[in-house]
């Protein structure tokens, strides 16, 4: 076989094995939202309710 072929079809792989690891990684690592409402209580009590408001003032 050429070498010209060779390294032609070696970096055509290379270049579909690379791109279908990072493919196979958005798939497996969660998307983290940097949204805080997501993680919030809801106020129960009254106290609870002025603190909450007094932090998102």
């Amino acid at each position: 076989m050429n070498d010209f072929k060779l390294k032609l079809i070696l970096s055509i792989l290379g270049g579909v094995v690379f791109s279908f690891i990072f493919i196979l990684l958005t798939f497996a690592l969660p998307v983290k939202k940097k949204s805080n409402m997501v993680y919030l209580k809801k106020p129960k009590g009254k106290l609870e309710i002025i603190s909450h408001s007094l932090k998102n003032n």
